[in-house]
């Protein structure tokens, strides 16, 4: 499997994803999605959507503020020693390192304590990654991001999506005319100061969240815990995951966030172990019942079968948008040797070029053949024109950034209208009407590779 470092040296030569501010000399746990990159990270948000609101009853969706006051995260536990890392300061350049993740590395072992004097003891044993002095006395380092609104109003960054719905619960569930059992989801950006950002999208100060809050009954939280954990793990195995290299993991009482009356992971095989993508939690009423408590605000359901007013439980799904990246990545990724090239083998409904349309030469009227063609298909589909050098090295080129068609527009064309269809995973080829163009293209995008006798 490609090292982390690799990749990320893979994803800038390939326009998937850059170091922000790089002229500059960078920020680290900060970055740009390039041209491919963008298109993919907006696929992998669309069809988190289409799974989890639109093809779904009894789910809406939100758009809440980036920016909330300081009152906000009070309530939701956030500036709380709960929302904090461990740190462990270098006593002689400064530097810092996470405690938990870097103590985990030395000794092959997850820290299960927050203890500081403890953490202090096992640190002795070790030196700065920097320059090799001893750490000073670890500390807790928040993770919100503070902001000044005007003057002098306090606010932050949000530290996870899930805030703001909860604040809007509601007035969502009156508009949307909902019954328990519902959900409420949303997509966007979320904050946290790391202390030391690392596996490039893996862990980043900005990143982009995909969580939706079901409410439901107090009595059902069993049921549809295990229902999302299922759910879940069948979304990333419909977008061509091997079943091989995800795992769900339950945490330890040690580790359940302030807010979890349970909680799992699904954790996904990288080259530096098997990491948390997506995590499934039990958060019972916790926010709600907090955020009633802090605003003096009643948010209850008023439940038909009772005839009373009830405060929901709370099963939550929260995927980051960027690890859905990494990990998409890393499962299609395949150094061909054979074939000399990169080969990105995504889902044809997450590549961000769906086909590429190629005149088999720069003469003959083969390109006045082909954009027509072209210019037909980008109605419908995200496609891609290249007439720029020999057709085997633009076939790697589309290869390499995950296009599963290639549309070749050759001499034959002029004679009979046809072209040839390429099968980007075994190079295989058809010829097709370009009447039915549109059509087979539109197959192979839902994962129907029969036109290639499959």
């Amino acid at each position: 499997m490609i090292s982390i470092d690799d990749m990320a040296a893979f994803c800038k030569r390939k326009g998937l994803v850059y170091p922000s501010s790089e002229i500059y000399g960078g920020l680290a746990g900060f970055y740009d999605y390039g041209p491919y990159g963008v298109e993919l990270k907006r696929n992998i948000i669309s069809e988190w959507w289409r799974f989890m609101v639109s093809s779904r009853q009894n789910i809406v969706g939100m758009d809440g503020a980036i920016i909330s006051p300081e009152a906000v995260w009070k309530a939701s536990g956030h500036l709380s020693s709960g929302f904090a890392d461990v740190m462990l300061p270098c006593s002689k350049c400064k530097s810092s390192v996470r405690a938990d993740v870097f103590l985990e590395e030395k000794t092959g072992k997850p820290l299960e304590t927050r203890d500081l004097k403890k953490i202090d003891e096992l640190a002795k044993k070790y030196k700065c990654p920097v320059c090799g002095a001893p750490f000073a006395e670890s500390s807790l380092l928040n993770l919100m991001f503070p902001v000044t609104i005007g003057t002098s109003e306090k606010a932050y960054l949000r530290g996870e999506t899930t805030q703001m719905i909860y604040l809007d619960f509601k007035l969502v569930q009156t508009n949307a005319r909902l019954k328990l059992p519902f959900g409420i989801a949303q997509t966007g950006k979320a904050f946290r100061n790391e202390i030391s950002p690392r596996n490039f999208l893996f862990r980043m100060r900005e990143f982009e969240q995909m969580e939706m809050q079901f409410f439901i009954k107090p009595n059902e939280s069993k049921k549809w815990f295990e229902y999302w954990k299922d759910e879940r793990l069948k979304w990333f195995e419909s977008l061509g995951l091997k079943k091989s290299n995800l795992r769900s993991r339950e945490h330890r009482k040690d580790e359940l966030a302030h807010y979890a009356k349970s909680a799992e992971d699904i954790e996904y095989k990288f080259p530096f172990g098997w990491k948390e993508i997506e995590g499934i939690h039990d958060r019972g009423d916790w926010d709600l019942s907090n955020h009633s408590k802090f605003s003096k605000q009643k948010l209850e359901y008023f439940d038909e079968d009772t005839g009373k007013q009830m405060t929901p439980h709370i099963i939550e799904t929260s995927g980051g948008v960027d690890r859905a990246f990494l990990v998409f990545l890393y499962d299609a990724y395949d150094d061909d040797k054979k074939r000399g090239n990169i080969v990105l083998h995504l889902h044809p409904r997450l590549a961000p070029i769906k086909a590429a349309v190629l005149p088999l030469m720069k003469k003959d009227k083969l390109p006045e053949k082909a954009k027509p063609i072209f210019e037909e298909l980008r109605e419908e589909f995200n496609c891609f024109y290249d007439e720029a050098g020999s057709i085997g090295r633009r076939y790697s080129r589309q290869d390499e950034i995950g296009t599963p068609i290639c549309v070749t527009i050759d001499h034959q064309t002029l004679e009979d209208n046809t072209v040839t269809l390429r099968n980007r995973d075994t190079t295989h080829q058809v010829r097709v009407k370009i009447d039915s163009l549109r059509d087979e293209i539109s197959k192979i995008i839902d994962g129907d590779w029969s036109i290639f006798g499959k």
